[in-house]
């Protein structure tokens, strides 16, 4: 297999919100809390745990971790997925800060999404569905939900909420809004499938 990158369209300018505006940073983790991403503390610590339906979302995960600077490690669950986590680090708890209210996960005031962000989302949780693209929620975090769906309008993404009974919790963004989701999460993964990421 070849490990030349994809070409890059030339003619194509990156959008200020799109995975190629800025590094890779810790903030970006953000995107895992956005969807069913939780985050713990101890003491002056904090551990980042997301559980992800295959094998593929591992690699790409533990990839983008890496890729922070933050090692992560996986382990199978008794329902057959898979839950990545990091260690306990202190380069994580200001993450936590943000998120957490006691143990409650909330958005912090100022939450925002863009390409990075959803990048690591869409590889958490993300699945193509006929005529849209659905991003998975954390079932217990509905809280979180309404400041989720506004980050995601803030950036061109207006989406459709999914009940937990029709497959859900998660938000679904549909018709030409997938195109503009895939300019902002980039390239594919060379582990993922292309019918699960946007196109």
């Amino acid at each position: 297999m070849s490990l030349t990158p994809p070409a890059k369209n030339p003619a194509r300018q990156p959008s200020l919100f799109s995975t190629e505006a800025a590094d890779p940073v810790l903030a970006d983790l953000a995107g895992l809390l956005a969807g069913p991403g939780e985050v713990v503390r101890m003491g002056g610590t904090a551990r980042l745990s997301v559980v992800v339906d295959a094998a593929w979302r591992v690699h790409v995960l533990v990839a983008e971790l890496g890729a922070r600077g933050v090692p992560a490690s996986w382990e199978p669950t008794e329902d057959g997925r898979h839950r990545v986590r990091t260690a306990y680090s202190t380069t994580l708890a200001p993450l936590a800060r943000a998120w957490l209210r006691g143990t409650a996960k909330r958005p912090p005031a100022r939450f925002h999404l863009d390409g990075r962000r959803l990048r690591l989302w869409a590889a958490a949780a993300g699945a193509a569905e006929p005529g849209g693209f659905r991003l998975r929620l954390g079932p217990a975090d509905e809280p979180t939900w309404p400041a989720v769906r506004a980050a995601l309008a803030a950036v061109g993404l207006p989406a459709a909420f999914v009940e937990p009974e029709e497959g859900g919790p998660a938000y679904r963004i549909g018709g030409r809004r997938v195109t503009r989701l895939a300019e902002l999460v980039g390239e594919r993964p060379r582990a993922a499938p292309a019918a699960d990421w946007p196109g």
